[in-house]
């Protein structure tokens, strides 16, 4: 599927017991709130938490990540996911849809917007252009008092 980063959360953690399940949980990070509500439900604690783009406050805008090569396929997480961005997708389609789907990996290298060299996120056309905001016209202008 990926490679693994050298270092990540699910170092020493037990690898699948079972064969690989017909479906694995990806998470939709664009939907995703990191409010850790699947964390909890997953009997083989695969789920890591993934830390907000700003060192000085990761706990901003943090999201949630599935280990597939750990996940079981057991769809608790997608059942009790509040935000409705958890996925069962065929173990076939899981790796391509969790390349498109993620935003940040703390697991696998290369995955990702941040997976750009140096770690820099590249920015789109679209979120380089700034709308100017159009000028009020001097009729609609509010009078002071």
């Amino acid at each position: 599927m990926f490679e693994k980063k050298l270092e990540n959360p699910s170092l020493g953690k037990p690898e699948r017991k079972t064969k690989t399940p017909k479906v694995l949980a990806v998470i939709d990070q664009k939907g995703c709130t990191g409010c850790h509500a699947c964390i909890p439900f997953c009997p083989v604690d695969c789920i890591e938490q993934v830390p907000g783009e700003d060192p000085q406050a990761p706990d901003f805008m943090r999201v949630v990540e599935v280990d597939l090569d750990r996940c079981i396929g057991c769809r608790l997480c997608a059942k009790y996911c509040p935000w409705e961005t958890i996925f069962m997708v065929d173990k076939e389609e899981a790796g391509q849809s969790a390349e498109s789907w993620t935003l940040r990996s703390v697991l696998y290298q290369g995955v990702g917007k941040n997976a750009a060299a140096g770690g820099e996120a590249p920015v789109a056309a679209e979120d380089q252009a700034v709308e100017a905001e159009a000028p009020m016209p001097e009729d609609k202008m509010p009078e002071d008092k």
